[in-house]
């Protein structure tokens, strides 16, 4: 398969997911109170909006950044790439999940073990993702796939620094199981922290300065 084709199929799942999450944005409507007390009580959908959207959005320029590397596309890259896309997919939903249970919880009306679990769910669902990544990220360690291969004195470093995000979902799941409002926060500020970090990963374009070599993008 060409390479062209494997970005464009991504970037049209990306797409997909990155909207769906907007549905999850909903208020009931006039004769349900005044509008400002439906807005201020659906704050966890919003707040867990914007984190998804930009999460989704980190992905995309990660995936972007380690795809137009790539200089061949074998079975098991397609395959590594829809294990990601698995879980992207699912961000929509698990986004949903949380925000509808946040908003139940902390209205008073519902128990603390289901918000629990959604934020679990939601927080399991990121570490799916970027375990996904972290796969196509070791396939790129391979002699003759990319164009700009981490050396491999420095691989095992390129791997601890990747596992960095991983590392923190862990921490939100374990979180989660005890307090949702704090593992909520811990995935509030990776998102925040991804969207100012800066690594690149891609050989730059011509009149962009080269990146250095043994950087791998995270998310």
């Amino acid at each position: 398969m060409d390479r062209s084709r494997l970005e464009a199929f991504s970037d049209g799942v990306f797409a997909v997911a990155i909207t769906l999450l907007v549905l999850n944005l909903t208020v009931a409507g006039p004769g349900h109170g005044a509008l400002t007390h439906q807005l201020s009580s659906h704050w966890p959908s919003f707040a867990a909006y914007l984190i998804s959207f930009f999460v989704i959005g980190i992905i995309w320029v990660n995936h972007h950044a380690l795809v137009r590397t790539i200089l061949v596309v074998d079975r098991l890259l397609l395959f590594l790439n829809l294990v990601l896309l698995l879980w992207v997919v699912l961000i929509p939903f698990a986004t949903g999940l949380v925000a509808e249970y946040m908003s139940v919880y902390l209205a008073g009306t519902k128990g603390a073990g289901d918000v629990r679990l959604a934020m679990a769910l939601y927080s399991a669902v990121f570490l799916g993702m970027s375990a996904g990544f972290a796969g196509i990220f070791e396939w790129t360690l391979h002699k003759g796939r990319v164009s700009n291969p981490v050396p491999r004195e420095r691989h095992w470093a390129a791997r601890i620094r990747f596992a960095g995000g991983s590392a923190a979902y862990v921490l939100a799941l374990v979180v989660a199981l005890v307090n949702a409002i704090a593992a909520f926060v811990i995935i509030a500020v990776i998102a925040v922290y991804y969207v100012f970090e800066n690594t690149p990963a891609s050989p730059a374009e011509p009149g962009e300065p080269q990146a250095p070599a043994g950087d791998a993008p995270r998310t």
